[in-house]
């Protein structure tokens, strides 16, 4: 599949400077179509799902998502789409070698024989991301609009965090939590620290989680910096959880989260969404 960007030069309607970014994952979907010329959201929604969906289920979700929406027939200078999944592996570019893909993930993911294998470059980020993308999905994104640009969700929220942290000498440790996923992303002095996802079932999940991995990085509960967002709310049972362990503690609201919605019933859309676009 090839990832390039895609523009309409035939037709110069309106709709042409329209983009659309989609995620996909077994837990649920979501997507946002942005007017580039106005910068505004027309159309958004965003399912989630309380049972794991097969691959094959999730396509015809998706293709049901499409169809409610009118996507599988609208025209778009640019198409996105953002493979949510716990398939993947940062690579160092040093050790980076595009013939031992498998290699790289067999040891922490479960792959199959067949897998097709996909990496992103992270932009000012000497690292690769090695990932498993639901390849029934990008086969019917490319039926309907061609050729379209893919990646993993992981390198979406870490450059987004990355182009947006400031060059503060301590680490700040974000957690982005989406339903059942919950990621755990460490910065500091602009650069990447730790990034990994974890599947949750419950709040003492996500507090287990977020306290090993700070414990590992010797990262203290008491000074350090964290910043929650995505599906966390101050005052829910996560949050209190957090905040018993942790005290500098605050909800952090990404920059993209400041493009306007066309109507006001539109609901809140993922951070990966509006960070791919």
């Amino acid at each position: 599949m090839t990832k390039k960007k895609i523009y309409n030069t035939e037709d110069n309607s309106l709709e042409n400077f329209n983009k659309l970014s989609i995620q996909v994952s077994l837990n649920g979907l979501s997507f946002c179509v942005l007017d580039t010329i106005g910068n505004t959201i027309l159309k958004s929604d965003r399912l989630v799902y309380e049972k794991s969906l097969t691959p094959f289920e999730l396509q015809n979700h998706l293709e049901q998502l499409f169809k409610t929406h009118n996507l599988d027939t609208g025209q778009f200078s640019e198409v996105i789409v953002v493979h949510s999944n716990g398939l993947f592996s940062l690579v160092p570019k040093s050790l980076f070698n595009v013939n031992e893909l498998a290699n790289y993930l067999k040891f922490n993911t479960k792959i199959l024989a067949n897998d097709h294998i996909a990496y992103d470059d992270l932009e000012n980020c000497d690292m690769v991301n090695v990932y498993v993308p639901f390849v029934n999905i990008n086969n019917y994104i490319f039926e309907l609009f061609g050729e379209f640009e893919y990646k993993h969700n992981g390198t979406v929220l870490v450059q987004a965090l990355l182009n947006n942290s400031s060059a503060n000498k301590e680490p700040i440790c974000y957690v982005h939590l989406d339903g059942q996923q919950m990621a755990i992303t460490v910065i500091g002095q602009k650069k990447l620290l730790f990034y990994n996802s974890f599947n949750i079932t419950s709040k003492e999940d996500f507090i287990y989680y977020l306290l090993f991995t700070m414990e590992q990085l010797k990262l203290d509960t008491e000074s350090t910096k964290l910043k929650l967002f995505g599906t966390i709310e101050q005052g829910d049972e996560v949050y209190d959880l957090c905040y018993k362990y942790i005290k500098d503690i605050s909800l952090y609201i990404p920059s993209a989260a400041s493009i306007p919605m066309a109507t006001a019933n539109q609901k809140p859309l993922d951070f990966t969404v509006l960070s791919a676009l």
